[in-house]
């Protein structure tokens, strides 16, 4: 009899180590990485994959999907480099956060410092002394949270792209809200209009409104893209 149970003992350790060591082989790839399902469309379907090969592919359609082009062959590798990189840290970070869908988008060609250059920027502006300070509001009895998005309220994410013009898009999103609320109806309001009415500033630094038209029947962004 306890030579039955040691044989079940043995038995039940092994295919326990098995198991163990097969669960470690699919979750890691070929470099010790570890892997999520949710970033394989962007570093490999298959884990024998060769990443370069992979990365290639991506890159060619990420050319093609937005359009890009460079000056020249050293230009083109540079920026194959670069977005080989990003499909590195999309995947370290898809293993550290499940929640989210890290993958290529139309900036995988940028570094970081290139992206916050670009995107990021933020300029400061002193205002005049005559403007007024918005008075501090009561907070009690708050909710832990809201969000407007679950009320209808707020429109899609917009791509404001490398013009400092964020004063337009905070604009719009404050008047489409306040429209959606006084009429039920959500409509996209078009920040190029503002950004037209603007004649001197236009993109150069963000907040630069003093120059926008005060008083204006707006248009929709399908008018005014």
């Amino acid at each position: 009899m306890n030579q039955i149970y040691s044989l079940l003992l043995v038995l039940t350790v092994f295919s326990s180590l098995i198991f163990f060591i097969s669960a470690s082989s699919s979750e890691s790839s070929s470099n010790g990485e570890v892997e999520d399902i949710l970033i394989r469309q962007v570093v490999s379907n298959n884990y024998h994959d060769d990443l370069i090969q992979n990365a290639e592919r991506h890159f060619k359609n990420f050319l093609k999907k937005f359009g890009k082009k460079y000056a020249d062959e050293d230009e083109h590798s540079y920026r194959f480099s670069v977005f080989k990189s990003n499909l590195e840290r999309a995947k370290r970070h898809q293993s550290l956060d499940s929640s989210a869908v890290h993958g290529v988008t139309q900036f995988s060609d940028l570094t970081p410092t290139e992206f916050r250059k670009s995107v990021l920027g933020l300029r400061s502006l002193k205002l005049p002394t005559d403007a007024q300070q918005a008075p501090i509001l009561p907070t009690n009895d708050l909710p832990t949270d809201f969000d407007w998005r679950d009320h209808g309220a707020v429109t899609d994410v917009k791509n404001q792209g490398t013009c400092g013009s964020c004063w337009s898009f905070s604009t719009t999103g404050a008047l489409e809200g306040a429209n959606f609320l006084a009429t039920g109806k959500l409509v996209s309001l078009s920040e190029q209009q503002l950004v037209d009415c603007d004649h001197e500033s236009i993109c150069l630094n963000a907040l630069f409104f003093a120059n926008s038209v005060h008083k204006s029947e707006f248009k929709e962004k399908t008018d005014c893209p």
